[in-house]
Formats: C-alpha cells, structure tokens, sequence
C-alpha cells in the first residue's frame, strides 16, 4: 500500500494539485516501519493539501467564500470515513491510518477549522489567543503522530502539545516577512506594544533595537516550550519518538539560527541546510542504536 498523495486529493476534487515543498518531517519519517511510514504519509498529505486550500490564490472575498465551501467539502469526506463510508478508493491508506491508530475525528477536523482561521484572522490580540490558533494547526498534529509512533505514558501528550506550540511559534519568527506580505501579523498586538513596536513598524519592514528586543522576547518564550516538552517525554519512549526528537532538534538549530543572525528575517529566509539535517537525523538514529536500544528493557 502506497499513501495518499496531494495529487490524489487534488484529482478527487478534480482541481490543479498544489505546489506543496518537501517537509523536514520526511526526513524524520523515512526510518519508520512501513506499516507507520505510510500512515504518516498520508496524514501529512491531506494536512498540505487542507492548508494549501487556504494559503493558494488571492483572499477577495469570492476567493474566500470558495475556500470555504472546499473546506466544508472535505470536513465531509472525513465525515464518511469515520462513518466506514469510502467515496473512493484512493482514501484507503487514509482510512486504513484512521482505523490501523485510532486517530480520534475531532483531531482532523481541529486542524482543518485551524486552518480555516486563516481565512477570516490576520492578526492576533494575545499571545492566549495566538496559543490556541497555535494548538489547533500545530500541537494536533503531533497528537496524531504519537497515536501513530504509539505510546505509553499520558505525559506524552502533553509533550506532543507542547512541541508542536515551540515549532510553530518558530515557523512565525521566521516567516514575519512572507506572514507581512501576505497580510498576516501573528506577533500577538500585547507584545508589540510591549516593546513599542508598531504594526506600521512591522509591514516597512523597521529594524530597530525595539524590533531586536521584541524577537528576543518571542525567542525566549518558543525556547521554553521546546525545554518543557523535552521535560515531559520518558526517557523509555525516545525510541518511538525519533522522529519528534528529529524533528525538535531542526527546528531549535532553526530558533538558534534566526537570534545568531541577529533577527534580520526581512533580508533573507534563514534555514536549516540539508546537510545538516540529515546530520542531525544520523546523530538521533546512531543514539538511540548505541545507547539507549541495549538498555531498553522489553516488555
């Protein structure tokens, strides 16, 4: 069995695929047994496609209306899968996931009504309120993963949540410029008054020691959810977690590279190279063989 692609899902609407780029989460995922490598697969191709319904195209407001009817139009597909109803024979590997990890309904349809956020909010009040958008795009997703990875310990979800709230506050500090271009501010509105940083500021792109202090703020605030999440996961299921662990590891060098370039996110996007994040893939793998696998007692 093959996983679902953002090609199938697009020939079943029968629209124009999206241009989805390569994840870092493939490299993580390459390792896995089949059986999970598939699933997924298939789960991370149905989450570019949902986001990539919004992200596409221009937002006039019949640009909008349009995306949400496809949103509605695959919150039912998921619908008819939970219900043991295929409309195609495509969505057996997502089916298949689905049953195989009983990967609860409401997880999906969290990340496709945080994905439809986007749609009407652009900017954000509060960091609280940044949190929860943060949650429903980013921490149910690492909920998903670790049905999939399986685990033991009920501390692990919380790990998942909170990894998934560090990687996607990193995702915002480096993307100001491409989130400003596009209209979005995610910078909650508390913190740029805080450091006397307007929006204004922000959209012409101001470098300035308010705008240096404001990123490091939002640096420190990401690096403790990274460190609390790590705090959280038993030593006894690095194993499983590989992946995740991969996956913390890229994107903390990624914070590390943002603040050691002196947040200077207008000029260029910062990035993690791919040497180095299949060096960091080897390190974790070479670990978990050399050092903690002898030691794991078997059940």
């Amino acid at each position: 069995m093959e996983p679902l692609t953002v090609v199938d899902l697009a020939s079943f609407e029968r629209v124009s695929p999206p241009k989805v780029k390569q994840s870092n989460f493939q490299l993580a995922f390459r390792i896995l047994p089949k059986e999970e490598r598939v699933a997924i697969n298939t789960i991370y191709s149905l989450f570019s496609y949902i986001d990539s319904i919004v992200d596409e195209g221009e937002f006039s407001e019949n640009s909008i209306v349009v995306k949400e009817k496809r949103l509605k139009f695959w919150s039912a597909v998921i619908e008819e899968l939970y219900n043991d109803s295929l409309p195609s024979a495509i969505f057996f590997p997502l089916y298949f996931a689905i049953k195989r990890f009983s990967i609860p309904k409401q997880y999906i349809i969290t990340l496709i009504d945080g994905c439809r956020t986007d749609l009407y909010k652009k900017r954000y009040s509060s960091f609280n309120e940044l949190k929860e958008y943060c949650y429903s795009v980013a921490s149910v997703v690492g909920l998903i993963v670790i049905e999939i990875f399986g685990y033991k310990y009920p501390e692990t979800r919380s790990y998942a949540i909170n990894l998934g709230y560090a990687m996607q506050l990193t995702n915002i500090l480096r993307d100001v410029k491409k989130d400003k271009d596009r209209g979005y501010i995610y910078i909650p509105r508390e913190d740029l008054e805080r450091f006397e940083y307007t929006e204004e500021d922000l959209i012409c792109e101001i470098y300035n020691d308010n705008f240096v202090e404001l990123m490091q703020f939002e640096t420190k605030r990401t690096r403790e959810y990274f460190h609390k999440a790590r705090s959280l996961l038993h030593p006894d299921e690095r194993i499983t977690m590989f992946p995740a662990e991969v996956m913390d590891e890229i994107y903390f060098r990624l914070l590390e590279k943002i603040e050691l370039s002196g947040f200077r996110v207008f000029e260029k996007e910062i990035k993690v190279s791919k040497i180095h994040k299949f060096t960091i893939a080897l390190k974790h793998w070479l670990s978990i063989l050399l050092f903690i696998r002898p030691f794991t007692k078997k059940d």
